[in-house]
């Protein structure tokens, strides 16, 4: 058996690999030719090399949608076929860097102070090596699990998962299990108003609802525009009013539970779960709005092409998220309400749509992650959350399976800290962190699947 050259200590192994994944740079920028994540699939093949040496089998499978775009899973099959199994969805891309505004070298992996720089260190690469380390060690342990355990690097996640795991639930369903997942984020704290502890774990995430409206007027010279139906002026009215639309807070949990774990007094409790005032929130306040309500962004706007025609046809389009239980539906209600006089006038076209999911927090996984969490933040409460994007989670929710986003984060590291980082200039995540996720994946491992 071949000698993968990584280190055989879980923490040492996992930031060796996390180095190479950053230093890969699978950049996606949301076309089908990007990503090129086959340079990572390769680098987790050559970290697994060794993985069989003490006789357990691990097998590889690759899947190429598009030439490059490739998602790599690691089996080791379990000795009792009517035990849990467990998945731990990792994703291989990463989003594009603005290098100017970098002071590092956004693929140079570089460990700086305690903390390792570089696009994809916190979104999700650091986990990912974690999830690959967890398995690595499970295969050199010489001992199978008794549930059969899957690690997966998927490819394209920052677009939506097209080439991905989307491309995989659809197109390969039963190459591994989807019945117990995990994947980012989780694990971070809360900034508890008296000053005491509470983790984060990621339950659920927001849906879809992607729109472009469109809206027509007349044509004509830019020289003589009295008396013309302005297609510019009348999407600018469609913006103002979209903009203005201020959803109802939510009352379903997890929010209240949510607001609550902050332990406020109770004015600025009340006002935080009837939406009327985030402040208290602090560095927390814009993810927590998002949370709570529906949101709707007018993202992209075009008209018109040369500067002296009036151009006929204007449109704008929304990024939406929905939480659990709206439907496509009621956003549509929503924008021809706001819409007002104009609504007959707009065309509205239905882009990515995809449902809100939500796992429940019962149930052996669930069980695992308190316990998990228990064990490294003895007596520490566990607050459950949204995420506000997306995550390959969805896609076992709805074959299903449940799906919860988890890691961990020193004592010093905020839910809003690192919400902060994410695709940021000089991206970055503790050393500290790197190791504890890995301990700490490598501890669920063994106590869910045995």
């Amino acid at each position: 058996m071949a000698s993968s050259a990584y280190p055989t200590d879980l923490t040492d192994a996992t930031i060796a690999l996390l180095k190479d994944l950053i230093r890969n740079a699978c950049v996606n920028d949301l076309t089908a030719d990007s990503g090129q994540e086959f340079r990572n699939a390769d680098t987790l093949e050559r970290f697994f090399a060794d993985a069989g040496e003490a006789g357990i089998e691990v097998r590889a499978q690759r899947f190429e949608p598009h030439p490059g775009r490739v998602s790599i899973a690691f089996t080791i099959d379990g000795t009792d076929p009517a035990a849990e199994p467990l998945t731990l969805l990792g994703h291989t891309d990463v989003v594009p860097v603005d290098e100017a505004k970098w002071t590092t070298d956004p693929f140079g992996a570089e460990e700086i102070d305690g903390r390792i720089y570089g696009r994809g260190a916190t979104d999700m690469l650091y986990i990912t090596a974690a999830m690959a380390a967890a398995v690595r060690d499970v295969a050199r342990s010489g001992t199978r699990p008794r549930g059969t355990l899957t690690f997966v690097g998927c490819a394209d996640e920052e677009a939506r998962g097209g080439l991905g795991a989307g491309w995989l639930a659809e197109h390969a369903p039963n190459a591994f299990s989807w019945r117990n997942c995990l994947s980012e984020e989780g694990g971070s704290h809360l900034p508890v108003a008296d000053g005491s502890d509470a983790l984060v774990v990621v339950v659920g995430e927001k849906g879809a609802g992607q729109r472009r409206l469109t809206i027509h007027g007349d044509a004509g010279h830019g020289s003589a525009p009295h008396g013309r139906d302005l297609a510019v002026a009348k999407i600018a009215e469609v913006a103002r009013r979209v903009a203005a639309i201020t959803p109802d807070v939510t009352r379903d949990e997890p929010w209240p539970g949510y607001v609550r774990a902050f332990r406020f007094d109770e004015a600025t409790e009340q006002a935080l779960l009837d939406g009327s005032d985030y402040s208290a929130l602090g560095k927390l306040e814009r993810y927590s709005h998002a949370m709570s309500h529906l949101t709707i962004a007018p993202t992209v706007l075009r008209a018109g092409g040369a500067i002296n025609v009036l151009p006929s046809t204007a449109w704008l389009e929304l990024d939406i998220r929905p939480l659990p239980g709206q439907t496509q539906e009621d956003i549509d209600a929503l924008l021809t309400d706001a819409l007002g006089d104009l609504a007959e006038e707009v065309e509205i076209t239905h882009l990515i749509t995809e449902d809100a999911t939500l796992s429940p927090t019962s149930g052996p996984l669930y069980e695992a992650i308190l316990a998990t969490f228990d064990e490294f933040f003895p007596g520490v409460p566990v607050v459950p959350t949204i995420a506000a994007g997306g995550s390959d989670l969805r896609f076992g929710r709805r074959k299903g399976g449940v799906g919860y986003g988890f890691a961990l984060h020193n004592r010093s590291e905020t839910l809003g800290s690192v919400l902060d980082t994410l695709h940021s200039h000089d991206e970055s995540v503790a050393v500290e962190d790197v190791e504890l996720t890995a301990r700490a994946y490598r501890s669920l491992v063994g106590r869910f699947v045995g």
